[in-house]
């Protein structure tokens, strides 16, 4: 049998790792954030339960008007503004009488181009034209003549003329003349070097041209000959046109149409009396005629444009022991006539078929 021997001293005992330390380094920081958290947790808890909720700030208006008018804007002073009866509806009280009271001024009216024609003023009379042995008029002697004559009046002297019955003007400057005084001695005057003179008037040769032109002799007395009877030497000038003449006659003949034709109203039709073979567009179908008739009317206010000349047509039918009349148009040509009116209905949402009549 084997001996074991032992030592009395006691075993070493083997040194703690060091990572063992550094685990129980966390753990007690842990530990400490942890406590650290909950005591916040639970102060911020306390404070949102003990806190004043009066005490939320609230946003108070400034004092005195959010905007002022200035006390001298400048600019212009619009229409509307400084009455006397805008301070009432402004602060319900009459304003005070102003020392000063001034005229508004007067509105732009039209000018005598904008007018009608009704309100123009009339117009002078013109004098009447004299004619020349050439067919030219002459208004500035007789213009002259009448000016003359009434200037003078009754008593005065006659006017003096000429062989051709035209105003003579140096006898008349002489006859007016006469019964006035010279200013001075008409033989000083003469004789004054500081006068001056007056030309001689040298004679002033009249002629139509017929003696450069001898040649041309016969076509010039044609061209001065007066007119022969009944030829128009002056045309004559339209007349203006009234201001009470009618601005739309033409409207009021359009409006007395489609009035007497809505007077007049469709013509009825006997589904009997039809051919075979016409077209016709079926509206609907109804349980009496009066009501057929009614739907007729709305259709006609509502599509004027494609019912006119269109004829109405109200035929009794059974079906299944039910009496009904079916409301249908009458007035086409052919049958793309008739397609052409039901699709224009049927774009409008209103039921329309094309039938012929057997």
């Amino acid at each position: 049998m084997a001996d074991f021997t032992y030592d009395e001293a006691a075993p070493d005992e083997a040194q703690a790792p060091a990572g063992r330390r550094i685990a129980t380094l966390a753990n007690w920081a842990g530990a400490a954030v942890s406590l650290a958290l909950v005591a916040g947790v639970a102060v911020w808890g306390y404070k949102l339960l003990m806190r004043d909720v009066t005490g939320v700030p609230v946003v108070m208006a400034m004092e005195g008007p959010m905007r002022i008018a200035p006390e001298d804007p400048g600019g212009k002073l619009a229409e509307h503004q400084g009455l006397a009866v805008n301070d009432i509806a402004g602060t319900g009280l009459a304003a005070p009488v102003p020392d000063r009271l001034m005229l508004a001024p007067v509105q732009p009216g039209l000018s005598a181009e904008d007018l009608p024609q009704s309100e123009l003023p009339a117009a002078a009379p013109r004098p009447t034209p004299v004619r020349t042995e050439f067919g030219a008029p002459v208004l500035a002697e007789a213009a002259t003549e009448a000016a003359l004559d009434a200037a003078q009046g009754p008593e005065a002297q006659p006017v003096p003329r000429t062989k051709d019955g035209e105003v003579d003007i140096l006898a008349l400057a002489d006859q007016i003349a006469a019964g006035a005084a010279p200013l001075g001695d008409m033989a000083d005057s003469a004789e004054d070097p500081d006068m001056p003179t007056i030309p001689k008037e040298e004679p002033v040769i009249v002629t139509d041209g017929s003696d450069l032109f001898p040649e041309n002799e016969d076509s010039s007395d044609a061209i001065y000959k007066a007119p022969p009877p009944g030829a128009l030497a002056r045309s004559l000038r339209p007349k203006t046109r009234p201001g009470a003449l009618a601005k739309a006659p033409m409207a009021e003949q359009v409006a007395a149409l489609v009035a007497s034709q809505a007077s007049a109203g469709p013509k009825d039709l006997d589904p009997a009396a039809l051919p075979a073979g016409t077209r016709l567009a079926q509206l609907g179908a109804y349980d009496s005629p009066e009501t057929a008739r009614k739907e007729w009317e709305r259709f006609s206010t509502r599509f004027g444009e494609f019912m006119q000349g269109k004829d109405r047509v109200i035929e009794r039918a059974t079906s299944g022991g039910r009496v009904f009349y079916r409301l249908r148009a009458a007035g086409f040509a052919d049958l793309s006539d008739a397609r052409r009116f039901c699709a224009a209905l049927v774009a409008e949402n209103t039921d329309c078929i094309p039938v012929t009549t057997r």
